[in-house]
């Protein structure tokens, strides 16, 4: 039973660590950088929007792309392209002097990444069936590390700093975990050439009922938790009464949502090595959603501990739905199966924003935190939907999956 070596599995966290948090430096400040640009006071919310929504566009055909040379070529060779593709990214960022100059980067960056399947890619590839679970439980604890400290280093420095050097110190950081997966990693063993198209591998996931329900889950519980990005920092400012108090709270809040989730991610992997992901999928977003709808009533103090419970909740989803979608295809088909997934997710962080800011302009809070909170509720019952029949929770063998790529 082959499962990741510690360095090999150090080197993945590192490179998934180091993505999440050069990704998440900029964003909470990112009105503020784009003013540093020159960008006119008035146009700022729209290039704020533009900016946040292009990388999630463009790898909604990047994504299964990329997942389709990796199986095709290799994996190894994957992790190398998405971290150093992101560190030129990022390091391009730095000499950006305009807000479309800016943006440009942002659309390589998009063009150019795909670090959460590539890496999920390869430890998909490297584990043993029994451990897939844990092998993305941990890398999607590295992802919730990277969001809590990502944004917190971008708060205290940049203002010190400046944006540019803190780039750079991204893309340098990005480059070392390119040149460390070089050297550390190797091919997983029994890596077969995929020569199946893409289009091939998202039928197989659009047609097997388990994959598709859980895509349109990921897709809703994605949705809602980005629509409620849009809406949390002006509700806490209501619930203060200052602008100065918010600001404080949501840092406060944004990280101890963060901490939960490092905990939570290797807890629910470890479950959905032994449970059927689906159910662990509808557990954490109906508790997700029962947190989120909860928050529209509570006092700032209480929403110290929903948050921890939405964070750990959250920390199972795009692992368990990932999950899921590896085990409809054979193991060389399951880069394509990771880059769709991400894809389809990506649209969620597309959709979600819009959605949030046309509900926080026609309802009030209250309303917008409980529709929020039923979003998440359906996306736990699509998951329910395509739970395994009684007897039928084990994945088909690769022989039989083979078959269907043939």
């Amino acid at each position: 039973m082959r499962s990741p070596s510690a360095r090999t599995f150090g080197v993945l966290c590192l490179g998934q660590f180091a993505a999440t948090a050069g990704l998440t430096i900029v964003v909470p400040l990112l009105p503020f950088y784009l003013a540093r640009l020159g960008t006119p006071e008035a146009e700022i919310p729209w290039w704020t929007a533009v900016s946040l929504a292009a990388p999630a566009v463009v790898q909604l055909i990047s994504g299964p792309l990329w997942g389709w040379v990796g199986d095709r070529f290799g994996r190894k060779s994957m992790v190398v392209r998405a971290h150093f593709g992101l560190g030129l990214a990022i390091a391009l960022m730095a000499l950006a002097s305009t807000p479309g100059e800016f943006l440009a980067c942002r659309v390589l960056q998009g063009a150019c990444g795909g670090v959460v399947s590539a890496t999920a890619a390869y430890a998909n590839a490297g584990a043993a069936a029994n451990r897939r679970g844990r092998a993305l439980g941990a890398l999607f604890g590295a992802t919730a590390a990277g969001s809590l400290l990502g944004p917190l280093a971008g708060g205290l420095l940049a203002g010190r700093l400046g944006f540019s050097p803190l780039f750079v110190a991204v893309a340098g950081m990005l480059a070392l975990s390119s040149v460390l997966a070089a050297l550390v990693l190797s091919e997983p063993p029994g890596h077969a050439p995929q020569r199946q198209s893409v289009r091939v591998v998202a039928g197989i996931l659009l047609r097997a009922r388990e994959s598709r329900s859980m895509l349109l889950a990921g897709l809703a519980a994605q949705a809602a938790i980005y629509a409620l990005v849009v809406v949390f920092a002006p509700h806490v400012e209501r619930v203060t009464g200052s602008v100065a108090g918010a600001t404080a709270w949501v840092g406060v809040l944004q990280a101890v949502t963060w901490l939960a989730s490092c905990a939570g991610g290797p807890w629910w992997g470890r479950r959905n090595d032994v449970r059927p992901a689906q159910a662990g999928f509808a557990a954490a977003a109906a508790g997700c959603g029962l947190a989120v709808a909860l928050q529209a009533v509570a006092s700032v103090e209480l929403l110290v501990p929903l948050r921890l419970v939405q964070g750990f909740c959250f920390a199972a989803l795009v692992q368990s739905v990932l999950h899921v979608t590896a085990r409809q295809v054979p193991d060389r088909g399951c880069g394509t199966a990771f880059g769709f997934g991400t894809g389809v997710l990506d649209l969620g962080q597309v959709l979600g924003p819009l959605a949030g800011a046309a509900l926080a302009v026609l309802l009030p809070p209250a309303a917008v935190f409980s529709l929020i909170g039923a979003l998440l509720g359906v996306a736990a019952l699509l998951a329910v939907a395509g739970r395994p029949k009684p007897g039928a929770d084990s994945p088909q063998p690769d022989e039989t999956r083979e078959k269907v790529l043939r």
